[in-house]
This record gives C-alpha cells, sequence and structure tokens, in this order.
C-alpha cells in the first residue's frame, strides 16, 4: 500500500546529553525515481482534428512538427469534447464525471458529477510528482477552480497551487483577451500588459515556462521537472498581432466546404487516416459556402486568416519552449506530450462569426452588418472575435460536428504528438492504437517510475481509470489497451468498445447557447459505428445490428452508473434553487457596491 506525503521516517540514531555522545541520521529528501525524466506536458484550447499541418491542416506549425519529427504522432487520441472535463481528466487520470467535472465550472450544478469541486480522492498527477521529488509548474490556462473559490480570498485548495504546482501563473477562468488578460501569479492577481504596449500573453507564457525551467535546472540540477504548459490560445477571442494574419491572407477565399476537401485529401496523402476513409457530409445546418451570402464572404475569409495566424503564432510561442529543452541541455531525457487542443475545433461564434464573445456567449447573435463594418477590428484589442461554425466543421475533416459534440469525433478527437528521444527511437511514426485523455496521467506514472498512491494525504483515492500508452511507444501494432470508453457532453454521448462506438447527438446546436431539448425526445436517435472499418464515423450500422447498439446502449448506462454522469444535464437544466452551488456573495451581507463587483458575471455561459 503506497501513502504520499511519506511519513517522517523514525529516528534511527542515538540522543544522548551532548553531541559527542550522541550519532546523527543523515536527512534526505524526497528523491525522483533513479533516471526519471522531465516532463513537458503541452495542450492547446479548441483546436480541430485537421488543423495542423501535419495532421493535413493549412497552419504550418513547427513547433508540433519538432515533436514528431523526434517522436510519434498518434491519429484515435480523444478529449472529452470541452475545456475543463479534458483538463481534469488529463491531470487526475479519471473520468471527468467521477473528478466532478461533467460540465465546465460555470455552469455547475448540485450533483456529484456536476459540481466542479474536484475532490481529494482524485489526487492530480502534479501532486503526485511533487511529493516523489519532481519540480512542477503550472502555465497558462487553468479553469478547474469552482467558481465560488476564484477571488483572491481563496480558499487556494483547488487553485494550481493547491493541486501540486509549486509555480503557477496564467488565467484562472475559461477564456481572457491576449493583450489584457486576468493573470494570476500564484494566487496574487497582477496586470503584465500595462505599460507595454507589445504585451501578448501567449507569448509572456512561454517566456516566464522558459525562465522557470532555467531557474528551476539552474538550482537543482538533479532534480527532474514536470511542467504544464496549457495555453488559452486558441480559444476565443482570436488575438494576433496583424503581421501574422497576413500570411494567410487570401489563402482560405474558396470557403470552408473547399478547405475540408483540401484538408482531406492532405490527410490521405500524408496517410494521417486510412485509405479507405470517407468525408462526412455537412450538416444540413451549416450552410455550404455557395449558399452562403456573398455580402458576408469577407468577413468570414478574415476571421479564419485571423484564426490561422493565432494558431501559428501560439505553435511558435510552443517552440520556443521546446527549443529551451535543447539549450538547457535535458532534451534527450524530456517526455513531451503536445495535446493540439482540449476539443474539436469551436463552432460557438455562430453562423455569421462575432466582434463581440460576450454577446453570442450569451445567446445574442451580431447583425453581420456590424461586422462588415468593423471588419477591420478583427484580431486586435477591439474586440472579442471567433470565426463562423463552418470553419470549425471544417477544421475538424474528416469527422462529424465540433466542440460540445462529444457524441462524434470532431468534438473529442485530437491530434497528438510524444516525443522522448532517451526511449523513443522512432520518429514521425504512426500510432493508431484507440487512446483517451486519461491515459496521459498513467503514462507519465509509468514513464517515471512511479506507483500511483493508494492513499494522498490520509485520503483513499480511487482508481486510475486510464491506461498507460507506454507500450505504443516502441510497437506500433500493439492492441490498444484502453479498450472500452465513454462519452458525454451537454447530453451528447456515445460509447466505445472494442472498435464499436455507439452515439447520439442530444439535438442542440453548438452554437445555440442557451438552448435546452428533451432527453430521449424525438430529435435523439442513437447511431452505431464500426471504426475499425470506418474511421470517420461516416457509415450508421445501427439498422443492421440493433442487438449490438442494445448492448452498447446498456454498457453506456453502466458506466453512466458507474462514473456518475447521471442525471444528464444540458444548458436548459434547473441550475438555481436547490440545484445552485454556492456564491462569493452567499456566507454574509455586503454591501449593494460589493455585491454588483461579486456578481456581474462577463459572460452566462462560457467555454
Amino acid at each position: 500500500m503506497t501513502k504520499l506525503p511519506h511519513p517522517t521516517p523514525k529516528f534511527d540514531g542515538t540522543i544522548a546529553k551532548t553531541i559527542p555522545q550522541s550519532t546523527p541520521r543523515k536527512l534526505t529528501s524526497p528523491k525522483a525515481p533513479l533516471n526519471a525524466p522531465n516532463i513537458l506536458l503541452i495542450m492547446l484550447d479548441d483546436v480541430g482534428f485537421g488543423s495542423f499541418a501535419n495532421f493535413g491542416g493549412p497552419v504550418d506549425t513547427p513547433g508540433l512538427n519538432k515533436v514528431a519529427k523526434s517522436g510519434l504522432i498518434y491519429n484515435q487520441f480523444h478529449t472529452t469534447a470541452l475545456c475543463s472535463p479534458t483538463r481534469a481528466a488529463l491531470l487526475t487520470g479519471r473520468n471527468h464525471h467521477s473528478v466532478h467535472m461533467g460540465g465546465i465550472t460555470e455552469i455547475a450544478n448540485s450533483f456529484p458529477g456536476y459540481d466542479s469541486a474536484i475532490p481529494p480522492e482524485s489526487a492530480t498527477v502534479a501532486q503526485v510528482l511533487r511529493m516523489s521529488g519532481y519540480s512542477t509548474a503550472c502555465f497558462g490556462k487553468w479553469h478547474l477552480t469552482p467558481s465560488w473559490e476564484q477571488s483572491p480570498a481563496g480558499p487556494f485548495d483547488r487553485w494550481p497551487t493547491g493541486l501540486g504546482f509549486d509555480r503557477f501563473y496564467g488565467i484562472m477562468g475559461a477564456e481572457s483577451s491576449q493583450y489584457e488578460p486576468p493573470v494570476y501569479d500564484q494566487t496574487t492577481p497582477i496586470s503584465p500588459h500595462l505599460a507595454n504596449p507589445n504585451y501578448h500573453l501567449t507569448q509572456d507564457l512561454a517566456d516566464q515556462a522558459i525562465n522557470w525551467m532555467r531557474i528551476q535546472k539552474a538550482s537543482a540540477p538533479n532534480k527532474p521537472f514536470f511542467c504544464y504548459f496549457s495555453t488559452p490560445a486558441v480559444h476565443a477571442p482570436h488575438h494576433v498581432p496583424t503581421q501574422w494574419i497576413e500570411k494567410y491572407k487570401g489563402k482560405f477565399d474558396g470557403g470552408w466546404d473547399e478547405l475540408r476537401q483540401e484538408i482531406y485529401q492532405r490527410q490521405l496523402k500524408l496517410g494521417i487516416i486510412p485509405r479507405n476513409t470517407a468525408l462526412t457530409i455537412r450538416p444540413e445546418q451549416i450552410p455550404s459556402w455557395d449558399d452562403y451570402p456573398e455580402r458576408y464572404r469577407p468577413i468570414a475569409r478574415r476571421l479564419m486568416e485571423v484564426f490561422a495566424g493565432f494558431l501559428a503564432h501560439t505553435d511558435a510561442q510552443i517552440k520556443r519552449v521546446i527549443d529551451a529543452l535543447d539549450d538547457l541541455e535535458v532534451a534527450e531525457n524530456t517526455l513531451v506530450i503536445y495535446i493540439t487542443g482540449d476539443n474539436g475545433a469551436s463552432a460557438e461564434g455562430t453562423i455569421h462569426g462575432a466582434w463581440s464573445a460576450p454577446s453570442f456567449q450569451n445567446g445574442v447573435p451580431e447583425d453581420p452588418e456590424w461586422l462588415l463594418e468593423h471588419i477591420d477590428d478583427f484580431g486586435t484589442a477591439k474586440c472579442e472575435n471567433h470565426f463562423n461554425v463552418g470553419w470549425a466543421w471544417a477544421l475538424d475533416s474528416p469527422f462529424q460536428w465540433m466542440k460540445q459534440v462529444a457524441s462524434h469525433f470532431g468534438g473529442t478527437r485530437n491530434a497528438l504528438a510524444i516525443s522522448w528521444p532517451k526511449q523513443i527511437k522512432a520518429t514521425n511514426e504512426l500510432r493508431s492504437q484507440f487512446h483517451h485523455v486519461t491515459d496521459i496521467a498513467p503514462t507519465i506514472y509509468e514513464v517515471a517510475g512511479i506507483t500511483p498512491p493508494d492513499f494522498v494525504n490520509g485520503i483513499e483515492q480511487m482508481p486510475i481509470h486510464g491506461t498507460s500508452m507506454k507500450y505504443s511507444f516502441t510497437n506500433a501494432s500493439a492492441p490498444s489497451t484502453h479498450s472500452s470508453q465513454y462519452f458525454e457532453i451537454l447530453g451528447n454521448r456515445a460509447i466505445y468498445e472494442n472498435g464499436w462506438i455507439a452515439s447520439c447527438f442530444h439535438g442542440r446546436l453548438p452554437w445555440i447557447r442557451l438552448q435546452g431539448v428533451e432527453f430521449d425526445g424525438p430529435q435523439e436517435r442513437w447511431e452505431l459505428y464500426n471504426i475499425e472499418n470506418d474511421f470517420s464515423q461516416a457509415i450508421d450500422l445501427a439498422a443492421e445490428h440493433p442487438e449490438k447498439l442494445e448492448q452498447l446502449q446498456k454498457l453506456f448506462d453502466q458506466h453512466a452508473n458507474e462514473y456518475g454522469i447521471y442525471p444528464l444535464r444540458d444548458p436548459g437544466s434547473p441550475r438555481h434553487g436547490d440545484f445552485a452551488v454556492p456564491t462569493l456573495s452567499m456566507a454574509s451581507k455586503k454591501s449593494d457596491t460589493q455585491l454588483r463587483i461579486l456578481e456581474c458575471p462577463r459572460v452566462l455561459y462560457s467555454t
């Protein structure tokens, strides 16, 4: 039975009245296993499977390419389809409902699977590594602290510094301006952009991470580090300097249907998808480019150019962090895990795109005429822009749907690259085993030579739900160790087992923000896919194999009861009265001014 932290060792020397009469015992500190690697875990935000050039996408990304060229790329790696749930599963190795993160923190309710309060029974990988002799740091987006604990007054138990990270620098919530971000340094709010006209958050995060790694290696050269670099980019608002946007000017003039076809053809040519993969059709709710009003096409083109520049800029900053490993001469024994997104591309920008994120987040789409008048603002601090639904669909090629839709791979399939030069000798090799974000923590444990503890701080730990991916480092043809996995976000649900997946799209479109629809209503229909022969979920076999579909539906119900998925909820489900979670203003009476400060969230619903 393994317990962390380790208790104080019994003193085995001798104590007498004076030192000459006494025998000391040499004091030691926790040490990581011999030759344990450094770990750099990278995660982007809101990126579709087909965005990066390595995966057929339109954006050149030398950072991801560097990892791929010295290691492996994975084409069947899955997230949860939403921000906070993916991050909770990533850092704990447990399913997101089991660690109380069935949705984002902003829409928590009072049921265990959805209250957003990560329980102490699910210690993070950062907690375990720190207590096992690692230095730990988190830079970027957190989005894992319950809303009622997100203030400088604390408590800080579920802030990064309370969940295992020695160092934190970044934002606590879902998103921020890249030019004027609400940054925290540890638990202190700061404003690094003030008096800095060239400030950009992603560049700042890279600077901070590089500086921390340098200090860590200078101060404790024999101590391995765990650096979690989790950018708010490329979540909206899409903010990037103009010179990065101009690199992609004119490249998307053909529209989203053409872009999706181009990505698909490159994916086939690169071998990222099997040769028999079908390109899934466009949902009828998304207009074709030919049907989209020509008057508003300049808006759409520009919004996509901005996004492409933003992604390229983000990857460039990440490459700086990766290059720092070479400068520090630690790259050989550093495990780099580059997860290109916490879900699929985001369609939350509405059919026409958006100038103001708060507008669409509160369910009030903007007049495209306004967007046309303010097209020059895109990418700047003047607005909080987001691209059109059609671009999100294109970037999730070859899959159906996008972010929020956990029933289909457009929401859950993300590109992944892993390198570890000391152990992974393959270069740019493809791995196609089925894996899930819960597998990252057990992979890190195995690579580091650390056994997940049974007790942390005296509290018995729940089982790890993921499986290590280390076996795949040296064996491309090995069968996957992750044989079964449920998916569920906002009513969209699926269940995978041994090459088959049953999928149910709940019916609410991802860009319709606050709508609720009936569970098991007429708009729901379970589909069935054999992804061993149908990589993209293009051929529904439900009518041909009803017994298989029924088996998987029963399995989903088992998982739902075991992992805390029930009761199902969507944006229309109640979150007030007995369903409500605490608020910052509940504990005591305050002045009207104080209440206005505490109770005026910028958005109703942000992911």
